[in-house]
């Protein structure tokens, strides 16, 4: 198992016990709208982290700008227009496919 998994079980497992110690530790009290807020929004932030990380980062130090990125890109505009779910991946994976073929 390479170090990226490793690293994505130990945040889920992470993020499932953070998940859980709110209704352990406030038992009947209400967390506060921008707490609650908060953890709802830690999962996202480290899944868009990795997915960055992972498409900017080859094997050897540096950034490196290929097709992985182009493809990023297309899915981010899909994601900004409001496009649903499944024409956000076959976009980016047609925009991938092209950046790869030229």
């Amino acid at each position: 198992m390479s170090a990226v998994w490793i690293i994505i079980a130990v945040l889920c497992v992470c993020t499932a016990a953070l998940r859980a110690v709110g209704p352990v530790t406030f038992g009947t009290r209400r967390l506060s709208p921008r707490t609650a807020a908060v953890i709802g929004l830690v999962a996202p932030a480290i899944l868009a982290a990795l997915v960055v990380y992972e498409s900017l980062t080859p094997g050897e130090p540096g950034l490196q700008i290929d097709a992985r990125v182009i493809g990023l890109a297309a899915a981010a505009a899909a994601i900004a227009l409001r496009r649903p779910m499944l024409v956000v991946v076959v976009t980016a994976a047609a925009a991938t496919a092209l950046a790869r073929a030229l």
